[in-house]
């Protein structure tokens, strides 16, 4: 994924990241989390950034506004990190963790969720508790939280390298998250301040076994040891929830690679798919701004030896997943280029650098490249067998998924049997959530 990390310049760096990693279904409403036929409903899963409330001004309430909550099954909140100790931890340290935003941050009523401002008083503000009461808003959606990402997968390693480590590990992050047992800070947080907010947890270690960001261990161990750091997360998620009065199951899901040698090096594959729930598979990034050629960054087809959807699909099939614990990665934004030469439709062709971009070059939201395509500047080609699209002016191209593409991509996911679709990140999509529409439509089409 990425970490995605600090708003800006962490996106290119986690580009680059994943450049190394390289039924019908619900109800016609969307979003519901059954199925008439009694079959499982296809997730629907969306990360949601915590800095994404700051210069993108993409809050909780957006998700709503928008109509995406009403299409979600799951919000995956991005990220919590693992300290050097090898625990879950929060706090107010630039880099490293942000309570102010998760919980402490006071919003007013124009900007919450339920139309009320918070006040001095209550344990639990910020994005914490507007996701829970988008919760109350969209009965059946989950929230779970995500550890890791590109920049803080730091510690993982260490955390789980023995039985001690794992256990304490996955303690801590239970009751942080799952207990709600947050540091207080003034009147925030408490002991069960945030209790009952998130239904899992979601697994964003990039990677073990192989590099990551520069700062990242990995130890051919990891292999092994993340099989024993899934099942413990297993194990104390199950024990926890039985032992509410009102048992629970609580989710536990990843974030896994598309590259062969990266799946290889980290998955023991049929052992850990049978603790998991399901999987979210990376679809984007095959190809990034930071190569000296355009190329297409998340295709659902594409020649022998390149990245694609259906290669990464087929590759975790070959290996034991059950294809309906996959889940389709899904990109919100656009990876492009500029000085463009070669001439054609840009695509495959030598570049001399990322395109400049709203946050970070090489990186621009599915939003701002809809307004490119509907400026008549740029043309907009597409590949009908590999589905996929790209953006060319004769200098700039950008790569990106559409309404189209992503008809295309439910297409497959409904035909091949797949689990559903998620989606980096929903702060990427229009203000009437176009791209999540598209897929909602899709996934609820009859075969």
């Amino acid at each position: 994924m990425r970490r995605r990390t600090l708003a800006r310049t962490a996106v290119a760096a986690c580009a680059l990241s994943l450049l190394a990693a390289l039924a019908p279904a619900a109800s016609a409403q969307g979003g519901s989390h059954g199925d008439r036929h009694g079959k499982p409903a296809y997730k629907r899963v969306g990360y949601f950034t915590q800095w994404g409330v700051y210069g993108r001004d993409f809050q909780v309430q957006d998700i709503d506004t928008s109509g995406q909550a009403a299409k979600l099954t799951h919000i995956n909140y991005a990220f919590g990190n693992v300290s050097a100790e090898g625990t879950c931890f929060t706090g107010n340290v630039p880099g490293e963790a942000d309570a102010w935003a998760d919980y402490a941050r006071p919003l007013v009523a124009e900007n919450s969720v339920d139309g009320v401002a918070d006040t001095a008083e209550q344990p639990l503000a910020g994005n914490f508790n507007q996701l829970r009461e988008l919760k109350a808003k969209h009965p059946g959606l989950k929230v779970l939280i995500s550890l890791g990402g590109w920049t803080w997968s730091t510690h993982f390693s260490d955390a789980a390298r023995s039985p001690a480590s794992r256990k304490a590990f996955v303690s801590s992050c239970i009751d942080l998250y799952i207990k709600g047992n947050l540091p207080a800070d003034g009147a925030r947080g408490g002991r069960g301040a945030a209790a009952g907010l998130f239904d899992g947890v979601d697994l964003d270690w990039e990677w073990p076994g192989s590099a990551g960001d520069t700062d990242t261990v990995y130890r051919p161990e990891d292999k092994k040891n993340f099989t024993a750091l899934v099942h413990e997360f297993r194990t104390q998620l199950d024990a926890y929830g039985k032992s509410l009065r009102k048992r629970k199951h609580y989710e536990l899901t990843a974030f896994v690679p598309t590259a062969p040698a990266k799946i290889d090096a980290g998955f023991e594959v049929p052992e850990i798919m049978r603790d998991f729930d399901f999987v979210n598979l990376q679809g984007y990034d095959f190809h990034v701004s930071g190569e000296r050629n355009t190329a297409q960054q998340s295709a659902l087809r594409a020649a022998r030896g390149d990245f694609s959807v259906d290669r990464t699909v087929r590759d975790w099939l070959r290996r034991g997943a059950p294809a309906r614990k996959l889940v389709v990665g899904m990109p919100f934004y656009g990876q492009g280029w500029t000085g463009v030469t070669g001439g054609g439709d840009g695509l495959n062709q030598p570049a001399t650098g990322p395109a400049p971009a709203t946050w970070a070059a090489g990186y621009e939201d599915y939003k701002a490249l809809k307004k490119l395509a509907d400026s008549g500047t740029y043309t907009i080609h597409r590949d009908r067998k590999g589905s996929h699209a790209w953006l060319f002016d004769g200098t700039t191209l950008w790569t990106f998924d559409d309404p189209q593409v992503l008809s295309a991509k439910t297409t497959y996911i409904r035909h091949r049997d797949l689990g559903g679709a998620m989606f980096w990140s929903l702060d990427g999509d229009t203000s009437d959530g176009e791209l999540m529409a598209a897929v909602d439509r899709g996934l609820n089409r009859r075969h």
